[in-house]
């Protein structure tokens, strides 16, 4: 007989690990289930550099003990901006070591609702049964490839999310499709690797001002207060009241979010200009296969042959995507082009389905598309979750999944 969880959170990155994080604290009985912190350690590129501070980049616990300045207290990693990819991959795994101890590192293969709970079959054979589900998913189940690119082998086109290493671009031509921070950091990784790279952005590049945090003046930081995405009133509002947003008319929001621009930053200038050939506003007209490479026009009359062309097309969120969703839940599950309607406790429409993260960004706001968004989240789902379930908070000891090989299921103990 399965154990019935209160809650499985699916997903090990930073709003699975916080929003589990603030469940257990509840008291609640957590499963989570992911390979832990996948895309920032298989689906971003080595080398890479945050654009976030390290102050902005938190994970969350309900005490608020595990931030990244006790991290830097107990490692050998030191405060600087910007924040090496690695030092906040090791991080997060400190923070996983030392507040979600137990993580199934398997992938949920179906999740199906049955009489009033789920029923989540793992691709290693066992099954889960829960009253409640966190959807915390990474952002490769998203990554945006227009259309013009369909039939493309892979050989040849690929997401950005699909690489962390250039080596083999080594001496190779690569076009990258893209005029944001990542479009412009993977020239640049590319760059430094050996290829040699076209970037071609619908709009001119927009390249963000140096950063000042540590300079700026009483008068610039009360005209323009700091905040976790960017200096602004408007960026303060949305860390210090998360879930103010979510009150707007969606036409609204979305006019908002629609404005949110992702511009790369200065420190990316030297590494890029001149380095790479910039086609900015303009894009790609027509792409052939070519014995193997492909032939690339663009608008501004450049006809070039490529080895490969890298989409840094970014993300959209479609839960149509997502396999693992049983047609008993995605029956009830109401959503707006693919993005699921959510309550202003992150719950869809689908009694105790949660989507956490950048599915939640159209509701609550851009701050949800940064790690900056972790501790609202978990905050609030944890809050949902425990009501729904009657109201259970403040068990001294919560309790954890753990693997129990002698009966193949997942069996549960105290957290030590």
């Amino acid at each position: 007989m399965n154990v019935r969880w209160d809650v499985v959170v699916v997903g090990a990155g930073p709003y699975g690990l916080s929003t589990a994080a603030h469940l257990l604290g509840r008291g609640l009985r957590v499963a989570v289930v992911g390979k832990l912190l996948e895309t920032w350690r298989t689906r971003m590129p080595k080398g890479m550099l945050l654009r976030s501070h390290w102050w902005a980049t938190n994970l969350s616990d309900p005490r608020k003990e595990h931030g990244f300045e006790r991290f830097f207290r107990q490692s050998h990693h030191e405060k600087c901006y910007p924040l090496p990819i690695q030092a906040f991959i090791d991080y997060g795994l400190w923070f996983q070591s030392r507040v979600v101890p137990q993580v199934e590192e398997t992938y949920v293969a179906s999740i199906a609702r049955r009489q009033g709970y789920f029923r989540l079959a793992l691709e290693d054979g066992r099954e889960l049964d829960s009253s409640a589900v966190v959807m915390a998913t990474g952002l490769h189940y998203y990554a945006y490839r227009p259309a013009e690119y369909n039939g493309l082998p892979a050989a040849i086109v690929s997401h950005s999310s699909e690489h962390s290493e250039f080596q083999r671009f080594q001496g190779k031509r690569v076009v990258v499709i893209g005029g944001g921070q990542s479009a412009v950091e993977f020239a640049a990784l590319l760059h430094e690797a050996g290829a040699f790279v076209d970037i071609v952005s619908r709009r001119a590049l927009l390249w963000l001002q140096p950063d000042r945090t540590n300079e700026r003046t009483l008068f610039e930081r009360l005209a323009a207060p700091n905040a976790s995405i960017a200096p602004g009133w408007p960026n303060w509002v949305l860390d210090h009241f998360p879930y103010f947003f979510y009150r707007f008319p969606q036409r609204r929001k979305d006019d908002y979010n629609s404005n949110y621009r992702s511009g790369a930053t200065d420190w990316l200038r030297n590494r890029v200009v001149g380095k790479a050939r910039l086609h900015e506003g303009h894009q790609v007209v027509n792409l052939q296969r070519a014995d193997g490479r492909v032939a690339v026009s663009i608008s501004d009359g450049v006809d070039l042959l490529a080895d490969h062309v890298m989409l840094a097309t970014g993300y959209k969120v479609d839960v149509n995507r997502l396999g693992m969703l049983d047609e008993s839940v995605k029956a009830g599950l109401r959503t707006d082009a693919g993005i699921p309607i959510l309550s202003h406790g992150f719950e869809s429409t689908v009694p105790g389905l949660y989507f956490v993260g950048f599915a939640s960004l159209r509701a609550f706001g851009p701050l949800y598309r940064f790690v900056a968004g972790c501790g609202a989240t978990g905050r609030r789902v944890a809050r949902s979750v425990a009501r729904a379930l009657g109201g259970r908070s403040g068990a001294k000891e919560p309790l954890v999944a753990e693997l129990d090989l002698s009966c193949g299921s997942l069996a549960t103990r105290p957290r030590e």
